[in-house]
C-alpha cells in the first residue's frame, strides 16, 4: 500500500508514518511538509531513520502535487492544517483560510485526479463554543463538570454545529463538507475523524496547541506557567488522547476503508481521560518532582471553552478500536521523551 500524509512532519503526521511504516514494512509513506511549524524540521532525520520518504511541498501550491500524480497512492491522510484557536484573532485571518481550506482543495484535487481515498483529521473544534459554554455546569475542588446529564458521557456527533467556532473550528468544518462533496463527485472513498486534545511524545507544545506536552515542559525546565480565563483557577476540562492510539484507530480506518466509508467519527480520550490544569499540575508535579510558580489570567481567551470531553460511543460500537493508554500514561510517555532528549529540547525550544 501506498499512503501519503500531508502534513507529515508535524507531530501526528510525523508519529502516523512511523507507526505505519513499523507494522506494515514493505508500504511506501512519502512525508510532505512545508516545515513552517517550528519543531517539525526535528523530525526529518527520524523520518528518514524508518525509509519514509520526506517531501518538501505546501499544500497551499497545487504544483507541488504535480510529484504525486505519476505515483499510485492508496490513501492521503490529510493531517496538514494550521491547528491554533488563536489564529486569526491577530487579523491575519488569510493564512489559516488558505492553509486549511485551499491546501484542503488541493489534497481532494489530487484524490479526484489519481483516485485515491482520504483520511481527513478534523477537530472538536467544529462544534460552537457558546453552545459549549452554554451547557449548564458545575464546580468541584479540582474541576468544572457538567451539570446536564444529557452530556455525563461527552459530547456526541449528534450535538449542534450552529453557531461560531473559531476560525480554526470553521474553516475544519468547511473542510469536512468538501471532503464529502468531492467524495461524491469524484467517487472515492472517505472518513472523517473529529479529534480531541492529542498528547504523546514528539509533540512541541504551544499555549495554543499541545497543552499537555507544554505543561510538562515547562515543569520539567521549571518555567513559570498561567491559568488563562475562567476565574484563573486552572479548573477548564479537556479529554487528552495518547499519539498511539490515535496511530491505532488510522491503521484500523486504512484497512477498513470499505467497510467504514463516509463515516464521521468523534474520537478523543473520553470521560475517563478529562483532566483539567489543576489537575493536570498535580500530576505533572508528581511526575517531575518539580514544583513551579503558575500565575493567574483571568481574562478570558476568545473562543475558549469551559469544558470538552469526547462520547465516544459512536466509534467504539462500530469498529474494534479502543484506548489503549490512559491519562497519566500519556503525561509519563511525555515526560521520559523530554528526559531522554532534555539537551536537545533545551537547545532546540529555547527551554
Amino acid at each position: 500500500m501506498n499512503i501519503l500524509i500531508t502534513g507529515g512532519a508535524g507531530f501526528v503526521g510525523s508519529n502516523l508514518a512511523i507507526n505505519l511504516k513499523r507494522k506494515h514494512k514493505n508500504w511506501e509513506i512519502y512525508a510532505f511538509d512545508n516545515l513552517k511549524r517550528r519543531g517539525s524540521e526535528l523530525n526529518i532525520p527520524r523520518l528518514k531513520d524508518y525509509g519514509i520518504n520526506f517531501i518538501h511541498g505546501d499544500i497551499r501550491n497545487r504544483e507541488d502535487f504535480f510529484l504525486f500524480k505519476d505515483k499510485k497512492i492508496d490513501v492521503v491522510l490529510e493531517c496538514s492544517a494550521e491547528p491554533s484557536v488563536l489564529s486569526g484573532y491577530d487579523g491575519n485571518s488569510f493564512y489559516i483560510v488558505n492553509t486549511n481550506l485551499i491546501g484542503l482543495v488541493n489534497c481532494l484535487e489530487l484524490c479526484k485526479e489519481i483516485q485515491s481515498d482520504i483520511i481527513f483529521l478534523s477537530t472538536s473544534r467544529v462544534y460552537p463554543y457558546k453552545k459549549l459554554n452554554e451547557i449548564p455546569y458545575k464546580e468541584t475542588d479540582t474541576r468544572f463538570i457538567w451539570a446536564d446529564q444529557n452530556f455525563q458521557n461527552g459530547i456526541s456527533e449528534k450535538f449542534s454545529l450552529d453557531g461560531p467556532k473559531t476560525l480554526y473550528g470553521t474553516t475544519k468544518i468547511t473542510g469536512e463538507y468538501l471532503v464529502q462533496e468531492y467524495a461524491e463527485m469524484f467517487n472515492f472513498k472517505f472518513i472523517i475523524n473529529r479529534f480531541s486534545v492529542i498528547g504523546g511524545p514528539w509533540q512541541f507544545g504551544k499555549v495554543d496547541q499541545g497543552v499537555f506536552t507544554l505543561w510538562m515542559l515547562a515543569h520539567y525546565f521549571k518555567k513559570s506557567l498561567k491559568y488563562i480565563g475562567f476565574g484563573g483557577k486552572g479548573k477548564q476540562v479537556r479529554d487528552v488522547i495518547h499519539i498511539n492510539d490515535v496511530c491505532d484507530l488510522i491503521e484500523m480506518e486504512i484497512l477498513n476503508l470499505d467497510k467504514l466509508n463516509a463515516k464521521i467519527y468523534n474520537a478523543g480520550g473520553g470521560v475517563s481521560n478529562s483532566l483539567s490544569l489543576f489537575e493536570t499540575t498535580k500530576i505533572c508535579e508528581e511526575i517531575t518532582g518539580n514544583k513551579i510558580e503558575i500565575g493567574k489570567d483571568l481574562n478570558d481567551r476568545p473562543g475558549d471553552v469551559r469544558i470538552y470531553i469526547t462520547d465516544n460511543a459512536k466509534i467504539i460500537k462500530e469498529t474494534n478500536w479502543n484506548l489503549k493508554y490512559d491519562k497519566k500514561q500519556v503525561l509519563i510517555d511525555i515526560f521520559e521523551w523530554i528526559r531522554k532528549n532534555e539537551e536537545f529540547l533545551k537547545k532546540s525550544l529555547d527551554f
